[in-house]
C-alpha cells in the first residue's frame, strides 16, 4: 500500500542533508561549545556558522538569534518575557486564531492581572486591521500575531500589522513557526521586534527552535542558570540540533523560490480536485493570501476523526481540525472563530505538503478519497 504523508504543519521529514550535517556531533565533535579549551573552541565556530545561516534566511544580524528548543518555548519566551520587561501596566493583545503556544501564556498573563485583547477574525480568517489599530491605541502592548495560520494556512499582513502596531508604541511577536521555510521572511523590511521559529517544521529535527529578538528590544531571559545565547536563554547549547537547524535554513533559502510554487501547484491542484468529486465540500480561508502548501477542506456532513481514520487506513496521513474533548466532539477554536456552519466545521480536514510531496501523491489522495466520504456520508445522520 503506498503510503502519502500531507501532514507537513504537523512535522516534517528530516531532510537527509540535515542528517548528514548533524552526524559529527554526536561522535567526533562532542565538545561543549561554551568551554575555554580546544575542544570547545572547535564546536562553537559551527554554532556560530548555523547562526548566521538561519539569520541569512531571516535578513537578519546573527546577533538577534536565540536558540531554544522548540516554537512553543521561543512563543513563551516572546510573549511572558516582553511583558516582564514592559511591567505590569502593559497590555496584551493577540488573535482568537493564534496557536495554543501563543495563547495559553496570553491568558496566563491575563490571570496574572494583565488586560488581554483577542482580536477576531472574519469568515475567511483574515484579521480587521481597523481592530488592531482601536487596540494599540489604549496604551503601551505586547502584540502577538502570527504569521501564517497552522490550521488553514491564512497569511497575515504582517508588514501592515507591524506598522501600525509600532506606530503606536507597541511590541510585535509573530509566531512564524508556519511561515519559516515556506514564504520569503525579511526582517529588515518588515520591522517585527521577535519572531517565533520551530526546526521541525522545516525539515530540521524535533527539539530546537529560535528566537529572532530584534536588537534593543526588552526581553526578560526565560531561563536563567548561564550565560550561553548572551545571557538570554541559559542551558549548555544543543550543538547536533543546532547545526540540523542551521542546515535546514540553508536548505530553505536555496529551494524557497522554485520548490514552494511547485508545492502551491500540487496543493490546488488535490484541492481542486477534491472539489470536484467530493459534492458539498468547501475550503476554509482565504484562498489568495495563504501558505502555498496548505488546505483546509470541510466535508459536511461528515465527522474529521471518521475521515482521518479511513485515509490512514488507505495510507494517507493527513489532520483534522477537531478534536475529541471530554467526550464531545468540538471544532477547533480556529474554526469555531471563523464561523464556519456546524455540518461542515466538524469535517475540516487539513493537508500540508512538503517539498517531498510529490504528484503520484496528490493522484493517490485524489483516488481514495472520494469513495471515503461517500461511504462515511451514507452512514450520515445529517444527510
Amino acid at each position: 500500500m503506498r503510503q502519502v504523508y500531507l501532514d507537513n504543519n504537523a512535522t516534517t521529514r528530516v531532510a537527509p542533508e540535515v542528517v548528514e550535517a548533524m552526524l559529527p556531533f554526536f561522535q567526533d565533535l562532542w565538545g561543549n561549545p561554551s568551554s575555554m579549551h580546544g575542544f570547545g573552541g572547535r564546536v562553537a565556530r559551527y554554532v556560530d556558522e548555523a547562526r548566521g545561516r538561519l539569520a541569512d534566511l531571516l535578513h537578519a544580524d546573527p546577533s538577534e538569534i536565540v536558540f531554544t528548543s522548540c516554537g512553543t518555548e521561543s512563543d513563551n519566551m516572546a510573549v511572558r518575557g516582553a511583558a516582564e520587561a514592559a511591567g505590569p501596566a502593559v497590555r496584551i493583545i493577540t488573535t482568537r486564531v493564534e496557536h495554543v503556544a501563543v495563547l495559553s501564556p496570553c491568558r496566563h498573563l491575563k490571570e496574572h492581572g494583565h488586560e488581554l485583547t483577542e482580536l477576531n477574525v472574519d469568515a475567511e480568517g483574515r484579521l480587521d486591521l481597523d481592530a488592531l489599530r482601536e487596540a494599540v491605541a489604549g496604551g503601551p502592548a505586547v502584540v502577538s500575531i502570527m504569521w501564517a495560520n497552522n490550521e488553514t494556512g491564512v497569511v497575515f499582513p504582517l508588514s501592515e500589522i507591524a506598522g501600525i502596531v509600532k506606530a503606536a508604541g507597541g511590541v510585535l511577536h509573530a509566531d512564524a513557526v508556519q511561515a519559516v521555510g515556506k514564504l520569503p521572511i525579511d526582517v529588515s523590511r518588515v520591522p517585527v521586534d521577535m519572531l517565533s521559529i520551530s526546526g521541525h517544521k522545516l525539515h530540521a529535527p524535533k527539539g530546537i527552535g529560535a528566537l529572532y529578538v530584534r536588537r534593543g528590544t526588552k526581553l526578560k531571559p526565560f531561563l536563567l542558570g548561564g550565560h550561553q545565547e548572551n545571557g538570554r536563554r541559559g542551558g549548555t547549547e544543543n550543538v547536533p540540533y543546532i547545526v540540523g537547524l542551521g542546515r535546514a535554513a540553508e536548505l530553505a533559502a536555496h529551494t524557497i523560490d522554485t520548490e514552494m510554487p511547485r508545492v502551491a501547484g500540487l496543493r490546488d491542484r488535490l484541492e481542486e480536485g477534491l472539489l470536484k468529486t467530493c459534492p458539498d465540500t468547501r475550503v476554509n480561508g482565504d484562498r489568495r493570501h495563504r501558505l502555498p502548501n496548505t488546505t483546509n477542506i470541510s466535508f459536511q456532513y461528515v465527522e474529521g476523526e471518521a475521515i482521518l481514520y479511513h485515509l490512514s487506513d488507505a495510507g494517507i496521513a493527513a489532520s483534522s481540525g477537531s478534536a475529541c474533548t471530554s467526550g464531545s466532539l468540538e471544532p477547533s477554536h480556529v474554526i469555531r472563530a471563523m464561523g464556519v456552519p456546524f455540518t461542515a466545521a466538524h469535517g475540516s480536514t487539513r493537508f500540508s505538503l512538503s517539498r517531498y510531496t510529490d504528484e503520484a501523491d496528490i493522484a493517490y489522495v485524489l483516488e481514495q478519497t472520494p469513495p471515503i466520504i461517500e461511504r462515511l456520508r451514507a452512514l450520515s445522520p445529517f444527510v
